[in-house]
């Protein structure tokens, strides 16, 4: 099954998705609160995809856990830029749940960057509260997948080595366009990613390529960390970022930027000047 976000009289919920029709289920909040019982809801009022307003298929109070260098060459690239060493262990740092925007949402660019960065992930949606899940049992917790753009601000990302500010530049976490239930994806760890730049291809790679699988990322998060309903795991990006290039290459305003996973769907945003977005011009 595949639903989605939208808003509905300012509040977000989740449909599920037929073709160019959406049934309305329910609120996010009250999906998540019990997603197995909600997801076999069929008797809502129907929609056109076309009339509704897209948001994030998530609560407002989710967590996004994203792995940092977790395909083999991304690891290669890390080194050469940055003198990373391929991680031992998943590494996880986090991004604000503010930060999410959906399919044709434009992403401005900071004052004081050369541009953003693509990285095309695959996304997990946690559908049941995990706590200490071992490797075995720790695919029992997800719900679905889809498609994340972690659109990096990579100035700010290398100036020290903690990610936040980087990875949590204004509106720079494209999610969706649909989340796909676990059982419509045969092999999750056999999935083609690619991310392209103008129509240009930048990053094509495949899932059985990471270094840490998702069942290890959970348990991994799980012995510190609860996962809850409606947390997102970015499970990392594959080689072909512009900071890897030579020379660089970042996203500037009037770039359109496409992710794609295999069997889930295509993100499209274009970038633009913050100018152009109703964002205050000076502190209020």
């Amino acid at each position: 099954m595949r639903y989605v976000g939208y808003l509905k009289n300012g509040e977000r919920f989740i449909g599920r998705r037929e073709g160019s029709k959406v049934i309305e289920i329910c609120s996010v909040d009250e999906f998540y609160a019990s997603p197995s019982e909600m997801i076999s809801k069929s008797d809502g009022a129907v929609f056109d995809i076309s009339t509704v307003e897209l948001a994030p298929p998530v609560p407002l109070t989710s967590r996004v856990f994203c792995v940092g260098i977790n395909y083999r060459d991304h690891a290669i690239e890390a080194k050469e830029v940055a003198g990373i060493d391929q991680p031992k262990v998943p590494m996880i740092f986090g991004r604000w749940q503010s930060t999410l925007v959906v399919d044709g949402t434009g992403v401005p660019v900071p004052p004081n960057e050369p541009g953003l960065d693509w990285e095309v992930e695959l996304a997990v949606i946690v559908g049941r509260r995990c706590w200490a899940a071992t490797e075995q049992n720790a695919m029992d917790c997800v719900l679905g997948y889809t498609v994340f753009n972690d659109l990096s601000a990579r100035t700010k990302q290398m100036e020290t080595r903690q990610f936040t500010l980087g990875k949590n530049a204004d509106l720079s976490g494209p999610i969706g366009p649909v989340v796909v239930t676990k059982d419509e994806i045969a092999d999750v760890n056999n999935l083609r990613v690619t991310a392209r730049v103008n129509g240009q291809v930048m990053q094509d790679a495949n899932t059985k390529d990471f270094i840490h699988r998702i069942d290890r990322i959970i348990s991994y998060i799980t012995d510190t960390v609860t996962l809850l309903p409606g947390d997102v795991i970015a499970t990392g990006t594959p080689g072909g970022v512009g900071i890897g290039r030579n020379p660089p290459v970042f996203l500037k305003p009037g770039d359109v930027v496409e992710v794609e996973v295999e069997g889930i769907g295509t993100l499209r945003n274009p970038i633009v000047s913050r100018d152009e977005l109703p964002f205050p011009s000076a502190v209020q």
